[in-house]
């Protein structure tokens, strides 16, 4: 996320002295300005947002893009989007005048398109449950330690393992990882869409065949840019939240589709955030990250960037040669490789059953939390409207 230099400077009369991350900047703004608690509200805002994302930015190797930390990066948005709800209740008669309001409107516009992602991502929880009944019964097969393996179990989880291989197969290529279509960034190669308004139809737990988490995001992140001084002083400074949750919105969905398995995936979105804003840093480590664990070459044909996937890929992968090598009857040395194989996959299992039912109730939970803000800030604009009539 390099920083935009054009849009850069709309901001650099406003600086650090109010949306600063240090606390004593807060009560600058606090002291120096008439709207005292409006003021102290919007810098409070924005060190929330800094100190959360940069808690998620530093993360250990050991704990980016794991399953628990994917639901840190929802709850962190969940409460951004709390707080941000309470300052639009906070300054109706603001929100209902122009320009916030065409800026307030367009954000609930990305949000609806926020809800599709959501669902994508809800159904490649789902997936990733199919890949984890077949790793169980794996396990089942070979885990016991009660009896001697048999051809027989060596059979049923090499059967298990096919029907893995297969099922992760099919998402690649329904998924279009990091390809060929990265490239041609919101272009679709394929014959079947040819409409631009084909990003996001339905707002159900699904999303049609021809939906594409690609276009959805480039949909998200155009026209996505700071607002001018002038902008600015209109709002009493409320374009800049309004701007820092579209941010906000886009990274987290941009996540999501990173590490979770979506119909057309992609990363090549570029959405520039002014340095002035205390948040951008972090924001910014976080995309580079995210973006250099795509291009590791273990990753790059990934049915997703989460940690627990690729767990799925290499411990399926190995098993899978051992398998194929054993001969009957074992040695000592393929018994004790199998052991620590097996041992490895009940990690996976039981990380993938302690973790996808909470994950996808936060995923639940933000689709929750999008609807609340935008129908109780499209009230306030409709009963604006309703009152100039």
């Amino acid at each position: 996320m390099p920083e935009n230099q054009g849009s850069s400077s709309s901001l650099s009369s406003f600086g650090r002295s109010i949306f600063g991350v240090r606390q004593e900047q807060v009560h600058s703004v606090e002291a120096s300005h008439e709207s005292d608690s409006c003021n102290l509200e919007l810098g409070l805002f924005q060190k929330r947002v800094t100190d959360r994302f940069q808690d998620l930015s530093v993360a250990s190797d050991e704990e980016f893009l794991t399953i628990s930390w994917i639901q840190k990066v929802l709850n962190a948005f969940i409460l951004c989007q709390e707080e941000f709800r309470a300052i639009l209740s906070n300054n109706k008669e603001h929100v209902t005048k122009p320009p916030l309001d065409r800026m307030v409107s367009e954000f609930f516009d990305r949000s609806v398109k926020a809800l599709d992602i959501c669902n994508a991502s809800r159904d490649g929880i789902e997936k990733i449950r199919t890949w984890q009944k077949h790793l169980e019964i794996v396990f089942c097969a070979l885990g016991s330690s009660k009896r001697a393996l048999t051809e027989g179990q060596f059979r049923r989880a090499r059967k298990a393992l096919m029907d893995l291989a297969l099922a992760m197969l099919d998402e690649k290529e329904s998924g279009s990882i990091f390809s060929q279509r990265n490239r041609s960034f919101g272009r679709h190669n394929s014959s079947k869409d040819h409409h631009s308004t084909g990003h996001s139809r339905s707002h159900s737990w699904s999303v049609s065949r021809s939906w594409s988490a690609t276009k959805q995001l480039q949909s998200i992140a155009n026209n996505l840019v700071p607002p001018r001084p002038t902008e600015i002083a209109a709002t009493s400074r409320l374009a800049i939240p309004v701007y820092t949750m579209n941010c906000i919105l886009l990274i987290v969905l941009w996540t999501l589709v990173a590490a979770i398995p979506c119909q057309d995936r992609g990363l090549s979105i570029h959405f520039s955030v002014p340095r002035q804003l205390s948040w951008s840093t972090p924001v910014s480590v976080l995309h580079e990250r995210i973006t250099e664990e795509s291009k590791k070459r273990e990753r790059r044909n990934s049915n997703g960037l989460l940690k627990e996937i690729h767990q799925i890929e290499s411990s399926s992968r190995r098993m899978t040669d051992l398998i194929d090598s054993a001969q009957f009857p074992l040695a000592d040395d393929q018994k004790t490789q199998i052991d620590c194989d097996v041992m490895e996959l009940m990690h996976v299992c039981e990380a993938l059953r302690n973790g996808l039912d909470p994950l996808e109730r936060q995923v639940r939970e933000v689709f929750r939390k999008i609807m609340a803000c935008r129908t109780e800030g499209l009230d306030y604009l409709g009963t604006s409207s309703h009152n100039e009539q």
